[in-house]
């Protein structure tokens, strides 16, 4: 059982009825919708209550942020990422999500929908449908309205009785103040007068708290007093919820210094988390120096504005929304949102031309960690300027291609592609990304395609890259439909005479790694041996990753071939750990089928059965059958057919199948540390 339930980064107060009645509904009912106004302690109930449930639920529990996405059409991609699956077939994603969960029983909890309720309930109608064994746990604003679906509204802390309020407010105090105890009956007296002004709302109250940093217990109830009484007028004493939660806001924006406001209403263009170098680079300007929003930045987190996660920043949506009215307000809504596009774009440029240098693992964990960011600048981009849209999906789309956002891939390429139909550089770098994205979704016909229209751009332009990148398209997806002679004329002729530097370009070193896998393929197994040894060893010389795995891959494959299991064995391991990395689920499926065959070959039919069933499970993950170059196929055979002939029929089951049934989170590292 694997969940990816967010860890809290600060104690919970109470809750103890809500939690309680949550668990029982989990009990009874399908759909779950937790409701309340923002700022109410919607998202951390739901921590608690799902790693609560947790241990009922055989396949764990699934945790989906929507908090960042913008716009329906990323709902599903989101929900495949909090559920593990990086489909790399041609099906409509719902489809695909549907069938991966159809089996499963799992807790899925959809935190914060209210921005995107229609598509939930959409697609909520078809997975409770499709997946009888899926319970799902939404937080929202407002109830999704769907058949079968259980609202429970949470409310604020207590301020009585118990006092819920009055603890969560001096816990917090404590860590804003560190040392300062809010125990003198006057203390006490104000400390309980701010909570009931501020009506128990949690992150009212977690606001308030980090005031107490600057300022006294004492000082804080009379400004907070005099606030609500001033805006209050002839109205009732308590305001509305929503109300008092917008007031506490604003006052907490109004004790910010004004460079603090100035960056708080910035920083709202940012749709995921931030570090301090994007945070710099798209809101200094004016009086906000870069120095100035290292200064500003530390002083919102201590004001519980931003929360740290590592070296990132996180805005809650509440406190988001409140910096995107203060944005309209100086009129800077337009020229951020161009300057957080930019900034992408040149991101995506700087990781491109980075992916062949020694940075290129910290690129792919880069580009994963600003994933929303770059969809909402490529959304942007198609809305304004169609041919940064081209470029800027172009240079992130082969990253994503790799990582599991294959269905992301190709739908932003060919949105950008069909919003700017006219020739140019991106286009041709463009329909070659594209091309790789439909060939790894296993449409070979229009790979191929796309790579004749991707060669004739490149040679009408004289572009030397990208002839390179139209036969490296061309060459693999000869490969995949096996015709390793084709592959290797093509590349040979891209690659030109010898002698050769295979390092000078992307598109060079990815024809010549299609050189080696032709090799293998016809046969050619001494010269494919020494061009994938050099070839491994220029990349560890370099630090480069991707191509070294794929070189690690044929040699493991060779190694097999020329009867050397134990050298298969260590390079498909050195194949498992590059592609971990990287965060290739295709690769590590390829990776785990090429150890199996190789423990196998040493005679170790239980350990091959429980490897090939950890493969089984990744592969499910991509959403196809097992593929790969076509001389795989023999190999797995013969891994199956040695693994049972060493422990026979029912132990080679018995053995896949429970291998099978694990986390790919868990098996991966116990089989690189050994544990077969």
């Amino acid at each position: 059982m694997v969940s990816n339930i967010p860890e809290e980064s600060t104690t919970f107060i109470g809750r103890r009825a809500e939690l309680h009645r949550i668990g029982n509904d989990l009990t009874e009912h399908r759909l779950v919708t937790l409701t309340g106004p923002g700022g109410v302690g919607k998202t951390r109930i739901a921590m608690r209550a799902a790693r609560a449930a947790a241990p009922r639920f055989r396949d764990g529990v699934c945790w989906a942020d929507l908090w960042p996405l913008q716009g329906d059409g990323r709902l599903v991609a989101g929900v495949c990422d909090a559920v593990g699956l990086a489909d790399h077939s041609a099906r409509t994603p719902v489809a695909a999500l549907c069938e991966w969960l159809a089996d499963r029983r799992l807790l899925l909890v959809l935190d914060s929908c209210e921005h995107l309720v229609e598509a939930c309930r959409d697609l909520l109608g078809d997975l409770l449908t499709a997946a009888p064994g899926v319970t799902v746990l939404v937080t929202s604003r407002q109830p999704l309205d769907i058949v079968g679906e259980w609202t429970t509204e949470i409310g604020p802390l207590s301020c009585t009785g118990d006092n819920d309020a009055l603890a969560l407010f001096t816990e917090r105090a404590g860590t804003a103040a560190p040392g300062r105890r809010l125990t003198a009956p006057r203390s006490v007296a104000a400390a309980a007068a701010i909570c009931r002004r501020l009506e128990g709302i949690p992150l009212a109250l977690e606001l308030a708290g980090a005031q107490l940093a600057h300022s006294s217990v004492e000082r804080i109830a009379a400004r907070l007093t005099s606030r609500f009484d001033a805006l209050d007028g002839d109205g009732p004493v308590q305001p509305p919820r929503h109300r008092t939660l917008r007031c506490a806001i604003g006052w907490s924006h109004e004790l910010c210094a004004p460079l603090e406001r100035l960056l708080w209403a910035r920083l709202s263009v940012f749709r995921g988390t931030f570090d301090e170098e994007s945070a710099s680079a798209v809101c200094a300007g004016g009086p906000l120096t870069g120095p100035g929003v290292r200064t500003a930045l530390a002083g919102l987190a201590a004001k519980s504005v931003l929360s740290r996660e590592g070296s990132r920043f996180r805005m809650l949506d509440t406190l988001r929304e409140y910096g995107r009215m203060w944005l309209a307000e100086l009129a800077e809504s337009r020229t951020l949102a161009d300057r957080h596009a930019a900034h992408f774009a040149a991101l995506g440029r700087r990781a491109e031309q980075g992916w062949l240098g020694p940075e290129q693992l910290a690129w792919y964990r880069r580009i994963a960690d600003a994933h929303v960011d770059l969809c909402t600048a490529l959304d942007h981009f198609l809305a304004t300027d169609p041919e940064q849209a081209q470029e800027l999906s172009a240079s992130i789309g082969f990253f994503w291609s790799c990582c599991g956002h294959l269905h992301e891939a190709r739908d932003y390429v060919a949105r950008a592609l069909a919003a700017h139909p006219g020739p140019g550089p991106a286009r041709t770098r463009a329909l070659w990304t594209l091309g790789v994205a439909v060939l790894l979704q296993g449409d070979l016909a229009s790979a191929e395609a796309l790579g004749r229209e991707c060669a004739r751009a490149a040679r009408e332009s004289r572009d030397t890259e990208a002839v390179l990148q139209a036969g490296y398209l061309i060459g693999l997806t000869h490969l995949m439909a096996g015709r390793p002679m084709s592959a290797h004329t093509v590349v040979a002729q891209v690659l030109g005479p010898p002698p050769h530097a295979p390092f000078d370009s992307p598109g060079r070193l990815r024809c010549h790694l299609v050189q080696i896998f032709a090799l293998t393929g016809l046969g050619r197994l001494g010269e494919a041996r020494a061009e994938a040894t050099a070839l491994r060893r220029g990349c560890e010389q370099r630090g480069e990753y991707w191509t070294r795995s794929y070189t690690d891959y044929q040699l493991s494959l060779i190694s097999l071939f020329q009867d050397r299991p134990e050298e298969s064995a260590e390079h498909a391991r050195a194949m498992l750990a590059a592609k971990q990395g990287i965060g290739d689920k295709f690769g590590i499926a390829l990776g785990l089928d090429l150890l199996a065959a190789a423990v196998a070959a040493q005679g170790d039919g239980a350990a091959a059965a429980r490897v090939s069933g950890s493969g089984q499970a990744v592969w499910r993950t991509v959403g196809h059958p097992q593929r790969g170059t076509p001389e795989l196929r023999a190999v797995r055979a013969q891994c199956e057919q040695r693994a049972r002939a060493a422990i026979g029929d029912e132990a080679y089951a018995d053995a896949f199948h429970q291998a099978s049934e694990e986390g790919p989170g868990t098996a991966l590292p116990r089989i690189l540390a050994g544990d077969l």
